[in-house]
This record gives C-alpha cells, sequence and structure tokens, in this order.
C-alpha cells in the first residue's frame, strides 16, 4: 500500500516546491497577499503561506488517493465492493489527524490574532476621523497647543476622473496631504469617524479598521522601511466612497521630527495671524462706534 502511494508523496512534494518558487511571481502579479513593511503584516503573509501549503498537501494527497482509487478499482474493471462493516481503528485515525491538523493550525493563528489586536505603548498617537469623503489626521500631543490636525483629500483631478485626459500613474490613489509618520517607531491609530462607517485600510501595514461614528477603535504599526504606502476606505460609505484614498509617507525619525515641528510652526502662525486679524477687527468696530 506504501509503495502505491509514494506517487502521491512525491507528487505532494513537487507541488510545494512550485508553489514556493512561485510565490514571489504570484505577488508580481498580484494574485498573492502582500508581506508589507511591518512586523504584524510579514507574519500575517508567513500564516496566509502556512496554511495554503497545509491545505494543497491535503488536497493533492486527499484527491491524489480518491482518484486512484476510482481508477483502480472501477467497476469496468471487475471490482467487487468491500463487505467490512466498521473499523474502529480506522475511525479513530481519521479523527484524530484531523483534530491534530486544526489544532497546528488554530494556535499560529491565535497567537498572530493576538498580535494584531494587541495595542502596546507608542510613541506617536494619530487620530484617524473619517468624512464623507476625506480623512482628518490629528497628531496628538500633552497640550491642544502641540498637536497638528489637517485633511487629506483625493488630488486627482476631476477632468481625470471624467476621462478627458490619460489616467495618471496614481489614478485615484493620490492625495493633497498624505500622512506622515517615523519608520522604526510604534505609531497608535485612533480610528473613528464623523458622518457614516467607513474603512481605515492600508495593506502593506496589514491594517484595516473600521471607523465607526462615536466609536474608537485601536490598531498600531511599526514600519520598517521608509517610503510611500497606499490605501483606501474599505468600507462602502457613499456617492464618492471611490474617492477616499489614505497615502502614509514614512520618514526617518529625523526627518519626521522635522517635518512636525515645521507643521507646528505652520499651526502657531496661523493661530497667530488669526489673532491679529481679530484684534485688528475689533479696533476698527471701536474706532466705527
Amino acid at each position: 500500500m506504501l509503495k502505491r502511494l509514494r506517487p502521491f508523496s512525491l507528487l505532494a512534494v513537487v507541488f510545494t516546491a512550485l508553489m514556493v518558487a512561485s510565490s514571489g511571481a504570484l505577488a508580481g502579479w498580484e494574485l498573492n497577499m502582500r508581506q508589507g513593511v511591518t512586523e504584524i503584516s510579514q507574519e500575517i503573509y508567513s500564516l496566509h503561506m502556512l496554511m495554503l501549503y497545509i491545505v494543497c498537501i491535503i488536497g493533492v494527497l486527499v484527491f491524489g488517493v480518491m482518484f486512484w482509487a476510482m481508477f483502480k478499482y472501477r467497476k469496468s474493471k471487475g471490482a467487487k465492493p468491500a463487505t467490512w462493516h466498521e473499523n474502529t481503528r480506522l475511525e479513530v485515525l481519521w479523527t484524530v489527524i484531523p483534530l491534530v491538523i486544526l489544532i497546528g493550525m488554530a494556535v499560529p493563528a491565535t497567537v498572530t490574532l493576538a498580535k494584531i489586536y494587541d495595542t502596546p505603548d507608542a510613541d506617536i498617537t494619530v487620530k484617524v476621523n473619517g468624512y464623507q469623503w476625506r480623512w482628518e489626521y490629528t497628531y496628538l500631543a500633552d497640550t491642544p497647543e502641540e498637536e497638528v490636525s489637517f485633511f487629506s483629500s483625493l488630488a486627482t483631478p476631476r477632468f481625470e476622473i471624467r476621462g478627458e485626459a490619460p489616467r495618471s500613474e496614481f489614478y485615484l490613489l493620490d492625495v493633497d496631504n498624505p500622512l506622515v509618520i517615523p519608520a522604526n517607531t510604534p505609531v497608535k491609530f485612533l480610528i473613528t469617524a464623523n458622518d457614516v462607517i467607513h474603512s481605515w485600510w492600508v495593506p502593506d501595514f496589514g491594517i484595516k479598521k473600521d471607523a465607526v461614528p462615536g466609536i474608537i477603535n485601536e490598531s498600531h504599526a511599526t514600519v520598517l522601511e521608509p517610503g510611500t504606502y497606499r490605501g483606501m476606505c474599505a468600507e462602502l460609505c457613499g456617492r464618492d466612497h471611490a474617492y477616499m484614498p489614505i497615502v502614509v509617507e514614512v520618514l526617518e525619525p529625523e526627518e519626521f521630527e522635522q517635518w512636525l515641528a515645521e507643521q507646528r510652526g505652520d499651526v502657531a502662525a496661523a493661530e497667530q495671524d488669526d489673532s491679529v486679524a481679530l484684534t485688528s477687527a475689533g479696533q476698527v468696530r471701536s474706532f466705527i462706534q
């Protein structure tokens, strides 16, 4: 029996080797998950590939034996059906083996899931607020004066959307003000919404959290590589749902600190201008009166 099954075992090994060798090509064709640029996204990818290999091997073995039995013992060759009624040893075996496989798959899946929902201490906390149809980002700080807040909206021109010009490389995936965070730094995201349910999704981070009005969902990321990463709203949120892209620029920590200082300086200057304008308006009213 073992000799008869040996060709199917070899087939399973060859199939698995092809899967491993072709994983890079599949990723290039966007037929596979992205490995991402955070530890959790890479762990999710590894878990996905582990499950894929397990189910492929099981599928090859099960269908291989099934087709072999159908061919070997087909009626046209005069095969006679077995007359045995039960076999306790086999029944225990085919119950225990799937149970062990399921437990072996559940343990790493549970560990990864716990890491996804765990929110460790972070150096930076960003509040993500969804609107129809844009995002608001607020860098929280100890005092309101140090906080930085801005809106991020679609930057694709309307004439391009209407088909009056060729589509750019990042059609519907570019924004006017991207979210900026530092690399190799724990960042916590507090995700909510102002009107309807949205969903903040950046595939390379392994993050997808619903933005629900009145509820704050937490997520976190430590991005390992500087660069520009794109995502989108993943919850149907109305007419312009397709026009809610997400762009995150990841800078080196020193560059991020410089950028944040510039943003705080711009906020302070704007507040000073508003104060001067209000004072001038008050003086004009007093003069008129």
